[in-house]
């Protein structure tokens, strides 16, 4: 059965590291630099994970750690009153099984509690999985896009959006 729980200070950062690890290079195949995925670490997730005002889910299935949703307050000064979803990752071989409805809808209801009515996140543009996930879980996609850099390549994210009202 599957737990959704808040992150402990007991959990072992660096099997969480490995949840992001796992999962980046499975969602950006192709979408960014093969060399950069191949040089990602289970580490260089670690250490975020306990930074200010920032709030984390676990996704649990037999006491193993399967996914990971990170949240809080925007980082964007423009969208201050909003919540954000920072990240939602699964690991590669339970996708597709309702367990990412499951966690997205956990932190909804975390961000909820937290006073935001309006919740957004950002996708990269070419990341249609992801996309498709999103609308499925009632997410719009705003008027709203950026360019970002992630592994020396320059790649557009668009914004999604769910309010509750």
């Amino acid at each position: 059965m599957l737990l959704i729980r808040k992150l402990q200070p007991s959990d072992d950062r660096m099997a969480i590291g490995r949840i992001y690890e796992v999962s980046w290079k499975f969602a950006y195949k192709e979408l960014l630099p093969q060399k950069y995925l191949d040089n990602l670490s289970a580490d260089q997730w670690a250490n975020m994970l306990d930074m200010p005002n920032r709030h984390s889910l676990i996704a649990e299935l037999g006491g193993k750690m399967i996914g990971i949703a990170s949240y809080g307050g925007s980082r964007d000064i423009e969208d201050e009153k909003r919540g954000e979803i920072y990240s939602i990752y699964l690991l590669p071989q339970y996708i597709g099984n309702s367990y990412g409805k499951h966690l997205i809808s956990a932190v909804i209801a975390q961000l909820q509690v937290l006073g935001y009515k309006s919740i957004f996140l950002w996708v990269l543009k070419d990341n249609l999985r992801a996309r498709r996930f999103y609308e499925k879980t009632g997410f719009v996609c705003s008027n709203k896009s950026k360019k970002v850099e992630i592994g020396g390549k320059t790649v557009t994210e668009v914004q999604y959006i769910i309010t509750d009202d």
